[in-house]
């Protein structure tokens, strides 16, 4: 079934054009489960319950704002996607997305691997107990130090970037008489269609080595001339947020072919090939991502059927769900406080969080949905921009949809899909307190993540 592209570039004026937002929902109360954990429900008495406890105990005994990560619906993914690939792939968390030393114990007992892309990730995996040979490390500039840790410790794989990376990591492996098992980023010339800056196949930008012009081939004659190196596969990776697998064809392809030049020209069939991740999620009704079997069916299609044609054994499949697994699992909580109408453009609800705490918005034109969950209500439904606290004019969290008309400061309203990239990406722009994340599980709450306080920011102001 063919899927429209998530879309990219910008997306608003200042103004919106007459008939650019779609109508408001017919039922301004109800949960659209696609973009919910599955945990989230409104009960029959208006009261909004997540792992069954209702959203306003949890801002009362947390506070606001607050990441609340429904564990259930976080490990039932993760079940989902080992599912769908089977015991004859392998699925790797992307800790980018978000990391703790709960979600890492909690990745290990569910049976996937994790990759890290720094020290501070590799040190948070290691810390929470996961397996140094279930780990891969990523990144476009790893330091000598931290390609000396993961040497060390025995990581599973380290993703060469560069030239002067394969270099330098079978240097450190000889050094410390390791054999790393590696395998090669490419760039593959595909255009994802996403937004420019989370686009990372096309050539013009930081990641892999291309392609085109034979940089990738030159990359694997280096690395299996290297003694520290045990190169086992090719890596690629498209983009993010990503609804249209015809990228993924593309790029399978072409990581096939060079697979079919490194036997034809050495005699050696790599035994892997990693297709990332970036599959897409639903922040809003409108978005339609596809389900862990699909994509798993799709990509293992593409791949045997690329192979068979080059004559190569089938290899091993990895991919890297991050947002597709912690993305859905969180939404963040708010409380309204300052609501500013606009006659004849839309009203200003300010929360007690923003930019902040979910740069996305601001940073890639991210759209996102909102619902009132403190109460539920019959009135009209009045278009809002929600926007963050912080002294800047681009802090909008919500950047069109609609909320009750009798919206009044002291509501709870909630983003769903902040699972990823918002509290790894949360900053303290003016000094604010980056919020908690409270996993919440049959009944239960727990912080796993604390709340800042001031003392942790005069604690690393040494004046």
């Amino acid at each position: 079934m063919s899927r429209s592209a998530h879309p990219a570039g910008p997306r608003h004026a200042d103004v919106l054009p007459e008939g650019h937002y779609t109508a408001p929902p017919t039922d301004l109360n109800a949960l659209d489960a696609k973009v919910w954990s599955r945990t989230v429900a409104r009960n029959a008495d208006g009261t909004v319950t997540v792992g069954g406890i209702e959203v306003a105990r949890l801002a009362e005994e947390f506070g606001t704002p607050a990441y609340i990560l429904d564990e259930s619906d976080f490990r039932a993914r993760c079940r989902a996607w080992a599912h769908a690939f089977g015991p004859d792939a392998d699925v790797f968390y992307a800790g980018k997305a978000f990391l703790s030393r709960a979600v890492v114990r909690w990745l290990e007992e569910e049976g996937l691997n994790l990759d890290v892309c720094s020290g501070g990730e590799l040190t948070c995996a290691l810390d929470a107990g996961m397996p140094a040979e279930r780990i891969a490390f990523h990144g476009n500039n790893k330091t000598v130090a931290e390609i000396e840790r993961a040497v060390t410790v025995g990581v599973g794989r380290i993703v060469l970037d560069s030239f002067q990376e394969i270099a330098r990591v079978a240097h450190v492996a000889q050094r410390l008489g390791k054999r790393q098992r590696v395998q090669i980023r490419v760039t593959v010339g595909v255009e994802a269609h996403t937004h420019e800056f989370i686009a990372t196949a096309h050539e013009d930008q930081k990641f892999g080595i291309a392609l085109a012009g034979g940089e990738a081939a030159e990359a694997v004659r280096r690395a299996l001339a290297l003694d520290g190196l045990e190169l086992i596969g090719i890596h690629s990776h498209i983009g993010s947020q990503i609804f249209d697998m015809a990228g993924f064809e593309v790029s399978a392809r072409r990581v096939v072919g060079l697979l079919a030049e490194v036997r034809d020209e050495h005699g050696v069939e790599l035994p892997e090939i990693d297709l990332g991740g970036g599959l897409g999620i639903a922040y809003t009704s409108d978005d339609d991502p596809r389900e862990p079997h699909e994509i798993a069916k799709t990509l293992g299609d593409i791949v045997t059927r690329e192979c068979e044609a080059a004559g190569l054994a089938t290899p091993r499949i990895s991919v890297e769900p991050g947002r597709a697994i912690v993305g859905p699992s969180a939404f963040t909580l708010y409380e309204v406080g300052t609501i500013k109408p606009l006659e004849g453009l839309r009203t200003y609800v300010s929360v007690d969080g923003g930019m902040s705490d979910n740069i996305r918005t601001a940073l890639y034109d991210a759209e996102y949905s909102v619902a009132l969950v403190s109460r539920v209500s019959e009135a009209e439904p009045m278009l809002v921009r929600v926007v963050g606290k912080h002294c800047e004019s681009g802090d909008i969290v919500v950047r069109d949809a609609f909320l009750p008309s009798d919206l009044a400061p002291g509501d709870l309203i909630a983003v769903p899909a902040t699972g990823a990239y918002c509290r790894s990406m949360a900053s303290n722009y003016n000094h604010a307190l980056r919020p908690p994340v409270v996993a919440v599980r049959d009944g239960q709450a727990r912080v796993i993540v604390r709340r800042e306080t001031e003392e942790d920011l005069l604690r690393l102001d040494v004046g």
